[in-house]
């Protein structure tokens, strides 16, 4: 296939981000959010997979960066094997910070550090079921499985993309869920058609941040597609004041305007991402175009 072209951002502050990120690509990190990203968002979480075309893209632009980090609310060791990402050659310095930062795996390794977990999320999660039932929301409106999804010691989700109004759903659990999540030390992250309960603290736009400038970087290219990433949109609008140049990429949704309206440059999902990094590693001779 023939390589795409680099897509113009809409704002100034994106298209000097994107001409720093092309003329220094070596002092460049690029971070991505996983799923909705690098991955379709699919109505089980447990069956989302990196698009086929991600780990060869990034692959051929790693290596011409200061960095590649994922950056995901999933246990980054989940990420990495729904990413695909270990023992790839390219990505021998690619860093995966999962539950929002609070997890970091470093190909260097193959090993995944993280904090205690936190007992609030485990006293949560015994008690979702009961939450959950007394709603009116579980189990009759999940006829194939639970929509609760376990994020190891740091985190507990609840889907409604399957009950049979989603969206009405996930209204619906917002305020038990937050009473939930108060009497155990923990907050609320609202996604699509997500209701994740964490402790506080972490989040994309403190983990993006402190990797910069741990990494040096003089540029930082941020891709995100739902509530969750516009932390970390916010910690390159707050970078760039600090000289920091950077590009704000939405993986499109209709179901979280707000992020495409703040960012640079707005693609078409998860393809729309690969095609956008392979125009960057073409335009930075990172090998083939894709």
């Amino acid at each position: 296939m023939g390589s795409h072209p680099l897509p113009e951002p809409v704002t100034p502050a994106g298209r000097e981000g994107l001409a720093a990120l092309l003329a220094r690509p070596q002092r460049a990190v690029v971070a991505l959010d996983f799923d909705g990203t690098l991955a379709e968002i699919v109505p089980d979480p447990e069956r989302a997979r990196a698009h086929p075309g991600a780990v060869p893209v990034l692959s051929r632009l790693a290596p011409r960066l200061a960095s590649v980090a994922v950056i995901t609310g999933r246990p980054a060791g989940v990420a990495v094997r729904y990413g695909g990402f270990a023992g790839v050659a390219g990505l021998e310095h690619l860093v995966v910070l999962g539950h929002y930062g609070a997890e970091r795996w470093d190909a260097v390794s193959g090993t995944v550090s993280s904090p205690a977990p936190h007992p609030g999320v485990a006293a949560a999660r015994a008690e979702l079921p009961g939450v959950l039932a007394k709603s009116g929301a579980w189990p009759a409106t999940w006829a194939e499985s639970s929509p609760i999804e376990n994020k190891g010691g740091q985190a507990v989700a609840v889907h409604t993309r399957r009950a049979p109004d989603p969206q009405a759903a996930f209204h619906a659990l917002r305020e038990p869920l937050a009473e939930l999540a108060a009497r155990h030390g923990l907050i609320v992250e609202p996604g699509r058609l997500v209701l994740e309960l964490r402790p506080p603290g972490m989040d994309k736009g403190v983990a993006l941040a402190e990797y910069v400038r741990e990494v040096g970087a003089e540029c930082v290219l941020y891709a995100g597609d739902d509530l969750g990433d516009l932390a970390a949109f916010g910690a390159v609008e707050a970078l760039r004041g600090e000289g920091v140049r950077g590009v704000l990429v939405c993986s499109g949704s209709p179901e979280v305007a707000e992020l495409a309206a703040r960012a640079d440059v707005v693609v078409d999902g998860p393809g729309g991402v690969v095609r956008l990094l392979g125009a960057v590693a073409d335009a930075v001779g990172g090998g083939a175009g894709g």
